[in-house]
């Protein structure tokens, strides 16, 4: 007998029940209009289960009359808990009333689970995606909700033919075992997808917007060209939305129909689509609006008469004028569209209802999960302070902020609305993730080679956001001893000092520069993009080792110099994520004085300017850079100082400052006194949830001897990936050189740690 029978049979036989009791109750207490009261309620059958989860169900109580209805209620209460077989009430008589009893039967214990047929994954593998386990109870809807679960992982895998059959063997009364029963079929590639019955839209429009596609080159990489159900109800929705973004808001998309070929490796998907006559906008009204007039509003609106109409546009222009009145206080703004048809004219008119509210105000902020750091580090990154009208702008950029501090592996800052006093109090949650690292090991670098490496960084000291990071490198060609403190709110004020010192080893292709220095900067942020500071640096440098063969600018500056400097640099940066950025952008400019003392005497400064653009999930980076040096009082401008242009940092593709000067005698690379480079890159997601992308890129450069030459570039081209790991950005990216010179290599391959440019 299943579920459906067994409730049915109860509830007969509780009807029946309760004409045996009216007739008691009839003849025991005459012309009384009353049921028997309960005097007591009992459970039966109860082995696992504990008690009280059944009588939470139950809404009858000792002292009640007994009721037909609410005992039927209760049965089926006990039942919708999942563990019951039977379920069943009875009554007996029982100090002067009766005893309400629930007779229930358990369903068995599933004591153990098998999987049998599965060849291409293993039970491990299989048993990630399932949800029963041994010890669950043998409910039928888990059972194959289970059998669901790995059916749609199979199909995801590509063995859209697969079956999986949940055998159940009785071991006794209470046990029984579980087996899935596998048989994987083949995988089937997607052949050709077909669209039908457009006319409007062409096919290829229609597929760029699907995430489901034919089998291709790339598909090991990306697990493409299989079909996934899931997938394919989400494609027939971004279809359908982009009739409506072009004005079909009558078009219907049909379920796709799915031929295999003969030997069911291979299948073709159709989509049936009616498109129907396109509409355009007649009119856009408002209505309910009184703090912004309509000329106000139109402004924030993409939506135009006789153009034709998106469902995209009018969400991105609902949200835009919620923006606007959201960033004036007005906490719960509600829009809701009407858009009216003229089926005759193929028009539609737009009207938006705005519900305005109240003008709210900023009330408690208060912070949570900062185990480590300290509230103030988290406040003074907040924009907004207690008493100031609600600005869900600025509630934005307080995350960005809080989120750049890079202290936490989750930020979430969520508005919480008081409407009897007008306020929104806004908690911020934040989750820590570790800001010490520390390191001792080797690697390899495609510029130095061999490296060995110790380093101890804290990017939070002492909770107080101040960074310390201690670094010994040993590389093929470099040597580095460093030790850096920064303070990005030095005595808790918008200021930051921060302070260096070092020591160096490299060696050039023609000489080595051992030096040895120190600095010291000031910064201020004035504005919320804007910041500026200055640094003072010594260094004692000395160029030896300088090779008979070098260049006259090499052999005229071996011997030991210093340089004393200052460096004042303004920048102003807007980018939504300084590790990961896809939105904003960074300016900045910096000039060096060397001559306050010291034997190098140079001027040097650069310009450099990146922009991040969003396109869907991906994002597109441009980015120029122009810089110039020279020496002051007839010097020459230091070796180390010129301009080097080439490698992962500059034109990929090219060898370290092989886009710019040569020895005329040697051939070796000298760097310039002028550099033009720019970098355009578009960055799109491999794998989001490690959030790993890849990169393609374009790269221009070179650097100059004079300005007569200038602008004369090398160009370049290549892709790469990127990954946000753990323990900081990681850069692998292969570049081509497009104009390849005698000697040159015609690709490099080259990867860096380190924050992306």
């Amino acid at each position: 007998m299943n579920r459906k029978n067994r409730v049915t049979a109860t509830s007969s036989a509780v009807q029946l029940l309760f004409f045996f009791l009216a007739m008691l109750a009839w003849s025991s207490l005459f012309a009384a209009d009353v049921m028997p009261l309960i005097n007591a309620i009992e459970i039966r059958g109860l082995k696992r289960i504990e008690e009280a989860a059944v009588k939470n169900k139950i809404t009858q109580r000792p002292g009640e009359a007994i009721s037909q209805e609410k005992t039927n209620d209760d049965i089926k209460n006990i039942f919708k808990l999942g563990y019951f077989d039977d379920v069943r009430a009875e009554v007996e008589p029982f100090e002067g009333g009766v005893k309400l009893i629930y007779v229930v039967k358990e369903k068995p214990t599933i004591v153990k689970i098998d999987l049998q047929g599965n060849e291409e994954f293993d039970d491990a593998k299989l048993k990630e995606k399932m949800t029963i386990t041994a010890g669950s109870v043998a409910d039928t809807v888990l059972i194959q909700d289970n059998a669901a679960k790995l059916r749609a992982f199979y199909e995801e895998e590509g063995y859209w033919l697969s079956r999986i059959v949940p055998v159940i063997k009785v071991v006794n009364a209470d046990e029984v075992t579980l087996t899935y029963q596998i048989d994987e079929g083949k995988k089937v590639k997607i052949k050709k997808i077909t669209i039908e019955g457009n006319k409007a839209l062409s096919v290829r429009k229609i597929r760029g917007v699907m995430d489901t596609t034919e089998r291709g080159l790339f598909s090991f990489i990306t697990s493409s060209g299989y079909y996934k159900k899931d997938q394919m109800d989400r494609d027939i929705e971004k279809i359908r939305d982009l009739y409506f973004n072009n004005g079909y808001i009558k078009a219907v998309v049909g379920e796709p129909t799915i031929r295999l070929t003969e030997d069911k490796s291979g299948m073709f998907i159709t989509i049936p689509v009616s498109e129907g006559e396109q509409y355009r906008i007649a009119s856009i009204a408002f209505v309910g609006n009184t703090v912004f007039g309509d000329d106000a509003l139109r402004k924030k609106i993409t939506l135009l008469p006789e153009e034709p109409f998106s469902k995209e546009k009018l969400r991105k222009d609902i949200f835009s004028i919620s923006e606007l009145y959201s960033e004036t206080g007005y906490a719960l703004i509600t829009i809701n569209p009407d858009v009216i048809p003229d089926e005759s004219k193929k028009l539609v008119k737009v009207v938006l209802n705005i519900t305005e509210g109240d003008r709210y105000r900023i009330g408690r902020i208060e912070t949570s999960g900062n185990t480590k750091t300290r509230d103030k580090v988290i406040r003074r990154e907040v924009r907004l302070d207690e008493g100031d009208i609600f600005n869900s702008a600025l509630i934005r950029r307080s995350y960005e902020r809080i989120n750049n501090l890079n202290f936490f592996e989750s930020v979430e800052i969520n508005p919480k609305p008081v409407p009897a006093e007008k306020l929104v109090n806004l908690d911020i949650s934040v989750k820590e993730r570790p800001t010490g690292f520390f390191s001792v090991g080797g690697g390899y670098s495609s510029i130095e080679r061999f490296i060995a490496m110790v380093e101890l960084t804290q990017g939070n000291l002492f909770g107080k956001g101040q960074y310390v990071k201690i670094r010994a490198e040993l590389g093929g060609l470099t040597t580095l001893y460093d030790i850096t403190f920064k303070d990005p709110w030095f005595m808790d004020k918008p200021l930051t000092f921060s302070t260096n010192v070092y020591k160096l080893t490299r060696e050039y292709i023609d000489y080595n520069k051992d030096a040895a220095g120190f600095s010291i900067s000031f910064g201020k942020r004035f504005a919320e993009y804007w910041w500026a500071d200055i640094l003072y640096n010594f260094e004692r440098a000395e160029i030896s080792n300088v090779s008979e063969n070098a260049s006259r600018i090499v052999k005229e500056q071996q011997g030991k110099r210093t340089t004393s400097s200052v460096t004042p640099s303004l920048t102003r940066d807007s980018r939504n994520n300084y590790l990961d950025p896809s939105r904003g952008s960074r300016n900045s400019v910096y000039t060096t004085f060397a001559g306050l003392g010291g034997t190098n005497k140079f001027f040097k400064g650069e310009i450099d300017s990146a922009w991040y653009l969003p396109i869907w999930s991906a994002s597109i980076m441009v980015r120029g850079r122009f810089g110039y040096a020279t020496g002051i009082g007839g010097q020459e401008l230091p070796l180390y100082e010129r301009f080097y242009v080439g490698g992962i940092y500059t034109v990929r593709g090219l060898g370290y400052g092989e886009a710019g000067p040569r020895d005329e005698g040697t051939g070796e690379a000298i760097g310039g006194t002028e550099e033009l480079i720019f970098n355009i890159e578009y960055i799109f997601p491999l794998i989001s949830e490690v959030r790993l992308k890849g990169v393609a890129f374009f790269d221009a450069g070179n650097a100059y001897d004079s300005f007569k030459n200038f602008p004369e570039l090398r160009y370049t081209t290549g892709i790469g990936v990127r990954w946000i790991s753990p323990v900081g950005p990681i850069r692998l990216e292969w570049g081509y050189n497009l104009d390849r010179k005698i000697g040159e290599k015609s690709s490099r391959f080259e990867f860096a740690f380190g924050t992306f440019f």
